[in-house]
């Protein structure tokens, strides 16, 4: 049996387990919403937990909080943000749109570690002294988006372009076959397919970091409709200046705190980027595994890891597992973004009311995007072998070459040499010396694969 203790809150008294940390609101919330079992994630509650900590030194500074209040609510804070107490958060992100829930739960953990020192702290009154649950929502969505991108994102995506970078240089003079439409197309280097990746990646990054620098202003001091009632008007100077300094970013009080309390119109942005950032990434995955697919009856240009076996009953089969993963990861990005844009519409008047599903769903793209690049780069990308024979032998016999022979003989009869040629079967270049007019020597140059692959016209 779990022993109870008794508290309550403006609607009456709920029974609470006697050794949790939280109170009465928090309890409530645990009873109405059983809807996932997932809590709100771990950095969003320390993205709320660094609200109350500069909230906190914000309103010492104004004289609105006593010291020893001040201090035993920030060596709480500090309790959680140093990784205790994480199983004290248990509400789960199907909750009320405003996120008040998860706002109380913080405010009461705190408030309950702040007593445990010997200290009259009251949840609201003390923890969420200047706040209400519409800013500090708010607020911690934009904090916790930052602090993850920036820490695990952003990395994670430089470190695949630098694998990416490294194989790169090992491959610019291997020459393939390019490929539109799926069909042979004019020949390209493995090194210009692994650039173009390169490029890719590095403009979503961008693309990412122009969307965090949106979330650097935030509405914290906007109180319960944006108005900054309850909130002396020096406050969201001082909340940032202290959040500054806790953080290392250079968060600023956005003027009119009204834009993201009813609406989440940068979120959404970043959410739209890393989405951007997921289809990079698809693209990759699904170019490996065209790559790899074989080895027998398929490209087979290269060969990815053997990481596991890939198959129950088909002995010795493997298959590229780690594409497939990225490939799984994007698909749900995509999903997560599309929940946010539906999200990002439910802004009535002066509140959104889905703001625990824009940062919980933020969190878990980051989280997805940050494990599956980093898988690409050293479970894929940094070990596969290039079956270069396969290459060579397939460029040599793409009839598509003739099209360098066009400015010289003419598209029409260029035509009727890559017909022959994929009739029989036969090496483009025996076909032209037949049918061209033009010497060995002089189609040699035109038909060079890794010349084609700088691009203009070959010299007579």
């Amino acid at each position: 049996m779990t022993d109870y203790r008794t508290e309550s809150d403006s609607l009456g008294e709920v029974q609470v387990p006697a050794q949790a940390l939280w109170a009465a609101q928090t309890q409530r919330a645990i009873e109405n919403f059983p809807i996932s079992g997932q809590p709100m994630p771990a950095a969003f509650i320390h993205a709320v937990v660094q609200v109350k900590r500069a909230a906190a030194e914000a309103n010492t500074s104004l004289g609105l909080l006593d010291v020893a209040l001040r201090d035993a609510i920030l060596a709480a804070c500090d309790e959680v943000l140093e990784g205790l107490h994480a199983d004290q958060f248990p509400v789960d992100r199907y909750q009320t749109g405003s996120g008040t829930s998860t706002n109380m739960n913080v405010n009461e953990v705190l408030a309950n570690l702040a007593r445990g020192q010997g200290h009259s702290v009251h949840p609201n009154d003390h923890v969420n002294m200047s706040q209400s649950s519409n800013d500090v929502i708010p607020t911690a969505i934009h904090v916790s988006a930052v602090t993850e991108a920036q820490h695990r994102l952003l990395p994670a995506l430089s470190h695949l372009r630098g694998v990416i970078y490294e194989r790169e240089a090992t491959f610019n003079d291997q020459v393939k076959t390019g490929r539109t439409h799926l069909m042979d197309a004019m020949p390209v280097t493995l090194g210009q397919e692994l650039r173009t990746w390169r490029e890719q990646l590095y403009a979503a990054e961008k693309r990412v970091e122009h969307a965090i620098e949106d979330l650097l202003a935030i509405p914290q001091g906007g109180t319960a409709v944006g108005t900054g009632v309850n909130a002396l008007a020096e406050f969201p100077e001082q909340f940032v200046r202290f959040l500054r300094a806790a953080t290392g970013f250079s968060f600023s009080a956005l003027e009119h705190k009204f834009v993201a309390q009813s609406a989440v119109d940068a979120p959404v942005h970043l959410s739209a980027q890393l989405r951007g950032a997921a289809v990079v990434m698809a693209k990759i995955a699904n170019d490996l595994r065209w790559m790899n697919s074989g080895p027998i009856h398929g490209l087979a240009e290269i060969s990815l890891p053997a990481l596991q076996p890939g198959s129950s009953i088909m002995p010795g089969k493997v298959n590229p597992v780690i594409p497939e993963s990225v490939a799984m990861v994007a698909a749900q990005v995509m999903g997560l973004d599309s929940a946010v844009v539906v999200a990002g519409q439910s802004g009535n008047f002066q509140l959104n009311v889905m703001l625990p599903l824009v940062g919980a769903n933020l969190l878990e793209m980051i989280g997805l995007l940050t494990n599956a690049a980093s898988n690409l780069a050293d479970k894929a990308l940094r070990d596969f072998t290039v079956n270069a024979e396969t290459l060579e032998a397939a460029v040599g016999k793409n009839p598509v070459l003739v099209t360098a022979l066009n400015p010289e003989i003419g598209y029409e009869l260029a035509a009727d040499i890559a017909k022959e040629a994929y009739r029989t079967g036969r090496p483009i270049i025996d076909v032209a010396e037949e049918r061209s007019g033009l010497d060995r020597a002089r189609l040699e140059q035109l038909l060079d694969p890794l010349k084609l692959t700088r691009g203009g016209v070959a010299e007579g």
